[in-house]
C-alpha cells in the first residue's frame, strides 16, 4: 500500500512539472499572422507597419525596417529606421522593403518579418524644358556671350550644365568646344569669326536627364579697329580738350611779308583726335599779328590758321612770336566746359 501511494505521488509530480514547462513555453510571444506594411512604395512617401497577431499577450513591439533586393532577399537593416512608420528615401529607389517586428512579454521575445513591398519607385518627373535656352551678347570678336539656361519644370532639385558648340554660318555642323561645364559666359575669339555659336543645356534630377538647345547666334564678325577720332559733341566733362601738337611754316620766321601757317592738333584726354573743335590763335605781344578767325578741326583733329604779321613784328635774331591758343566745344562758355588753352611760340630769325 505504501508502495502504491509513493508511485502515485511520483506520477502527480511528473505531470505537474510537465504542465508547468508547457505553460512556460507557450507564454513566450509567438506570431500567428505576419506583420504587414501599408502605404505606397515611392520615395518621400510614409509607410506604416502593423505588428500582426501574436500569442502570449505581448506587452511591447519593436520595429526594424530593412532594405532588400528586388526579389525581397539580401536584406539589411536600415540605420535608425526603428519606428512603426518609415519615410521612404531616394536611396530606397529600386529596392524592396520589409519590417521585422519583435514582440516581448514578461517571459521573453519572439520575432517575425513582413513580406516585401513592391519595388520602390521614384516620385515626381524628370526635367522638362518650358522655355528654350538662349545666348545674349554681340556676335563680334572680343564680345562676351552670356548663357540663359531657359525655363524648366520637374522634381526639384534640378542641376544644370552647359555645352558650347561652334557651328557653320547656317547653324549646322556644330562641334563642341566646351563640354558639360558650369561655364555661363564666353568671350568670342578669332576662331569664332565666320561661325555661329549654339548652347546646349542639360538638366538632371532624380528622375532623369534632358537636354535643350538654343538658337544659333548670328555669324560672328571680326573685331572693329579701335577708334582714332571722336566728334567734339561727344566730349564731355570730366574729359577735356588738349592741344597736343603744333607746327609752323615757315619755322623760323624770317619776314613780315610772308603769312605764317600755324597748325594745331586737338585731342581728348584719351588721346583720340577731336573733330569739330573750334581753335583760336592770338599773337603776342598784341599788335604783332592781325587777328585770325576761329577754325574748326577736321576729321584728323588738325586746324589750320593763317597768321599775317604786321609791320610791328620785329625781324631780328633772338625774338619769338608767342601765340595764345584756345580750343573749345561749340556752344560752351569761352572760359568753361571742356575748353583748353596753351601758349606756343615760333622763333624769329
Amino acid at each position: 500500500m505504501r508502495i502504491l501511494r509513493t508511485l502515485a505521488l511520483t506520477i502527480v509530480a511528473a505531470v505537474a512539472v510537465a504542465t508547468t514547462a508547457s505553460a512556460s513555453s507557450s507564454a513566450v510571444p509567438s506570431n500567428t499572422r505576419l506583420p504587414s506594411i501599408s502605404g505606397t512604395a515611392k520615395d518621400g512617401r510614409l509607410l506604416s507597419a502593423s505588428h500582426g497577431d501574436w500569442t502570449g499577450s505581448p506587452t511591447s513591439f519593436a520595429y526594424q525596417w530593412q532594405s532588400c533586393d528586388r526579389a525581397g532577399g539580401s536584406c539589411a537593416n536600415i540605420g535608425g529606421a526603428n519606428s512603426r512608420q518609415y519615410t521612404v528615401s531616394s536611396n530606397d529607389v529600386g529596392h524592396t522593403l520589409r519590417v521585422a517586428v519583435t514582440a516581448t512579454n514578461a517571459d521573453g521575445s519572439g520575432s517575425a518579418t513582413s513580406r516585401q513591398t513592391s519595388v520602390v519607385a521614384a516620385t515626381g518627373r524628370g526635367p522638362v524644358p518650358t522655355r528654350p535656352p538662349s545666348l545674349s551678347g554681340t556676335a563680334q570678336q572680343g564680345s562676351t556671350l552670356t548663357a540663359d539656361r531657359g525655363g524648366w519644370s520637374g522634381t526639384a532639385p534640378i542641376k544644370y550644365d552647359y555645352t558650347w558648340q561652334r557651328c557653320d554660318a547656317n547653324g549646322n555642323a556644330c562641334v563642341t568646344f566646351i563640354a558639360h561645364s558650369r561655364t555661363t559666359s564666353y568671350t568670342l575669339t578669332s576662331s569664332d569669326v565666320g561661325h555661329t555659336l549654339r548652347l546646349e543645356v542639360t538638366a538632371y534630377n532624380s528622375r532623369g536627364t534632358r537636354s535643350a538647345f538654343s538658337n544659333p547666334t548670328g555669324v560672328v564678325s571680326a573685331s572693329k579697329p579701335a577708334p582714332t577720332t571722336i566728334a567734339v559733341t561727344n566730349v564731355s566733362l570730366p574729359d577735356r580738350l588738349v592741344i597736343d601738337r603744333v607746327s609752323f611754316s615757315p619755322n623760323p620766321i624770317t619776314s613780315r611779308s610772308t603769312a605764317i601757317t600755324a597748325r594745331f592738333h586737338v585731342a581728348d584726354t584719351k588721346g583720340l583726335s577731336v573733330q569739330g573743335a573750334l581753335v583760336y590763335a592770338l599773337g603776342l605781344p598784341y599788335g604783332w599779328t592781325y587777328n585770325a578767325p576761329e577754325q574748326a578741326t577736321g576729321s584728323d583733329g588738325w586746324a589750320t590758321i593763317a597768321i599775317q604779321p604786321t609791320r610791328n613784328m620785329p625781324v631780328r635774331r633772338g625774338a619769338d612770336l608767342v601765340l595764345f591758343v584756345r580750343a573749345r566745344k561749340p556752344g560752351d562758355n569761352l572760359l568753361a566746359g571742356v575748353s583748353t588753352r596753351r601758349l606756343v611760340q615760333d622763333p624769329i630769325r
